[in-house]
């Protein structure tokens, strides 16, 4: 058996032990850990921000994305002492999340096989109250990544109904992500609300091309607008995140020009690729660091169902012939 490729490094003052480097974790690219770890090293300036104070999970791939998995929520206890962590209390326990706020952090976590960063749409300041909600689009069979877009544009058409503004992102598998910066105060249970609400205006409006059906052999051919990510304790790939699938896709920021232009690829973004996108990605989060929007009216608008479906937004063709 070879030896182990490891490497001594010193980031923020902290000295970290990098292992097993040589170690292939994308088989058909033969990218190894050294090149996840040298990502995470080169994204840190845009990651760090947006999930900056946020619990995080870990996706751990420790033998790359053929071997297992598993989510790690609770810190092992292993973890270096400046690895800063915050309880969080559940029903039954209390788990201490890892929170990520430099980049010593984040390579810990990387060495750890640490492919997928899921973090939570509140910080840590306001646990309760997140400054982010969420739509995710994910394409069911028959469904295509063109449908996405263009059931991206109707989401934009319905938030602009109500003066919200959405940031979207590739997931980095098949399907977008709409994050929509918010103001405080709001309870995880009124933001899914919210947009339980705004897909229902959606569904109601365009009923052949998107669906809120949870049973997936229901939703052949349409875009599953999934609220329910909305949920406390509910995480997911948050931006930059690498993901575990072939050509090591990246779930990156896109801007509205680019969904509307059909000019983005489901998988296009890779970690090969995406440091030529941080000078425009950069911009892109921004905006979704520095907006902070009221729901107010999407929410009064909620209990009264029967209005849905008569709201006139833009009409987007989700199968054009």
């Amino acid at each position: 058996m070879g030896k182990e490729l490891s490497e001594m490094v010193e980031i923020d003052g902290h000295v970290l032990k990098l292992s097993n480097l040589d170690k292939v974790f994308w088989p058909k690219e033969q990218i190894t850990k050294a090149q996840l770890i040298k990502y995470y090293l080169d994204m840190a300036p845009v990651i760090l921000p947006v999930i900056k104070n946020r619990p995080l999970v870990m996706k751990r791939y420790p033998d790359g994305i053929g071997g297992s998995f598993f989510y790690q929520k609770e810190c092992p206890s292993y973890a270096p002492k400046w690895v800063e962590t915050f309880p969080v209390k559940h029903s039954h326990k209390v788990i201490n999340y890892l929170v990520c706020n430099n980049t010593a952090t984040l390579i810990w976590m990387a060495n750890q096989g640490c492919l997928e960063i899921h973090g939570w749409l509140s910080r840590v300041d306001n646990i309760e109250s997140p400054d982010l909600a969420v739509i995710d689009l994910d394409p069911a069979e028959g469904a295509s990544f063109n449908d996405v877009l263009k059931a991206a544009l109707i989401i934009r058409e319905a938030l602009r109904a109500f003066n919200i503004k959405g940031f979207p992102k590739t997931s980095g598998s098949s399907g977008l992500h709409i994050f929509i910066p918010l103001s405080s105060g709001y309870t995880f249970e009124e933001i899914t609300e919210a947009v339980k609400c705004l897909a229902e205006i959606i569904v109601n409006t365009y009923p052949h091309g998107v669906t809120i059906e949870r049973t997936k052999s229901k939703r052949t051919g349409k875009v599953y607008l999934d609220y329910l990510q909305n949920g406390r304790g509910k995480t997911m790939a948050f931006p930059y995140s690498l993901r575990p699938l072939p050509g090591a896709p990246v779930s990156m920021p896109v801007s509205w020009e680019e969904v509307k232009q059909m000019k983005i690829a489901a998988g296009g973004f890779s970690l090969l690729n995406a440091s030529s996108r941080v000078v425009i990605s950069e911009k892109l989060t921004k905006g979704l660091l520095d907006e902070k929007q009221n729901i107010d009216e999407l929410l009064n608008l909620c209990p009264f169902k029967t209005t849905t479906g008569s709201m006139k937004i833009n009409h987007f063709d989700l199968h054009p012939s």
